[in-house]
């Protein structure tokens, strides 16, 4: 199983969050899934708020286009990123399509 995969235009993330980081930033591999640290703590959904607008501005997106499809309390996420405009610098782990 792949980290990402495109579903038309989307992209599907597995993500695995750690909340309460020093930075926001890609982390590598976590298994299967884009390692992803965040400052925000993971209470009353800030955490979640926080990977949401990481993301939106990763993809070059609006943070509206950046959906969370499953994993709302839990550190293992599935995330939506409706058409990227563009993609982030990690050659070592995206090898997308185009």
């Amino acid at each position: 199983m792949s980290w990402f995969r495109w579903d038309g235009d989307d992209l599907i993330l597995e993500c695995h969050l750690q909340p309460a980081a020093r930075s926001d930033e890609f982390a590598g591999l976590h298994g299967d899934r884009l390692k992803i640290r965040l400052t925000a703590p993971p209470v009353e959904g800030k955490a979640n708020a926080c990977l949401m607008a990481f993301l939106a501005k990763a993809f070059g997106v609006s943070k509206s286009q950046v959906s969370l499809i499953s994993g709302e309390l839990n550190r293992q996420k599935r995330v939506r990123i409706n058409a990227p405009k563009k993609l982030p610098d990690l050659p070592e782990l995206m090898r997308l399509p185009g």
